[in-house]
């Protein structure tokens, strides 16, 4: 009972605190004080209160998709290892309910885009929907290659490369966080592949799918992608994180790779510009080549007589 309580709490408080670091980095860099970690907090509250206004041209879609959007992003934490422990829903493929809860999450984002009957939103959901053709395959290819090794369906395989991989193990390992992390960049819309913080809809991406979403709205569509974004990070801390450690170091650890990824998340949006946006599907087609590498790692460690 303690265990799914302090889940549940890293769950509520920690995506709002990556936010608040990332925040925090960028001011950094920047030469400025900046903001406390704990401003979005403040921001969520002082939008759940403000009102909203709807477009007259929006159908219920418009008004659905953000509830969506943060329930989707719920029932996905279930099936991620928090803390580095096994899921609330630990079941076979797993993985592929945890990949298709959050597409359902962003088709009603699209279809709600497109209902205000603006060419900029339309836009931006055309662009959205098109990175993401490209990132759900290197993600299904990742994981079913190092599940594969495992003979494990379900997230606790990531726990496991390193004892079922041999002197591969550590290569799969790199290869596996550096395709989850440009995951990161691209479905939770962070530099280089799109700004979170523009305001010019001819270069935006998912900013320009929520312009007309204001008040609690807002709030739904960015909890919903800060969630995902944390959940993400889980699932690297799953890959580094010895299970064979204590539950405390476990927790302590998990923390601070938390701030860490925040951290480099922060710094890499204040050490280089957005790509143009005709790069940026080479930018994405890193994270199928890494997942090529981790599938060719495995088959080689499987059929290649190595221990």
């Amino acid at each position: 009972m303690t265990i799914k309580i302090l889940n549940l709490i890293i769950l509520l408080f920690m995506p709002f605190l990556m936010l608040g670091i990332i925040k925090k980095t960028k001011a950094f860099w920047g030469g400025r004080r900046g903001a406390s970690i704990l401003q979005p907090v403040y921001d969520f509250i002082k939008l759940f209160k403000k009102d909203f206004v709807i477009s007259e041209t929006t159908s219920f879609l418009f008004k659905i998709s953000p509830v969506i959007s943060i329930g989707c992003a719920f029932f996905a934490s279930l099936f991620v290892p928090l803390a580095n422990m096994s899921a609330i829903i630990n079941i076979p493929a797993g993985f592929v309910i945890f990949a298709y809860v959050f597409g359902f999450s962003k088709f009603f984002a699209l279809l709600a885009a497109m209902d205000t009957g603006s060419s900029f939103e339309g836009m931006g959901a055309s662009r959205e929907a098109c990175f993401t053709s490209i990132v759900e395959p290197a993600f299904f290819m990742l994981l079913a290659s190092i599940m594969a090794l495992s003979g494990n369906y379900t997230f606790d395989a990531l726990k496991s490369i390193m004892h079922n991989s041999g002197i591969y193990g550590i290569l799969i390992c790199i290869f596996s966080v550096a395709v989850l992390f440009v995951m990161i960049l691209t479905e939770c819309s962070r530099v280089p592949v799109d700004d979170p913080e523009t305001h010019l809809e001819l270069t935006m991406i998912h900013e320009v799918m929520i312009l007309d979403n204001c008040g609690s709205d807002l709030v739904l569509y960015t909890w919903a992608n800060a969630i995902k974004m944390f959940l993400l990070t889980s699932l690297i801390a799953t890959i580094i994180i010895p299970s064979s450690l204590n539950f405390v170091l476990q927790i302590v650890l998990y923390l601070i790779l938390m701030f860490l990824v925040a951290v480099i998340i922060g710094t890499v949006e204040s050490s280089m510009a957005r790509i143009r946006l005709s790069h940026v599907f080479e930018f994405i087609f890193i994270m199928s080549a890494l997942a090529l590498v981790v599938l060719s790692l495995v088959v080689a460690g499987v059929f290649g007589g190595v221990n």
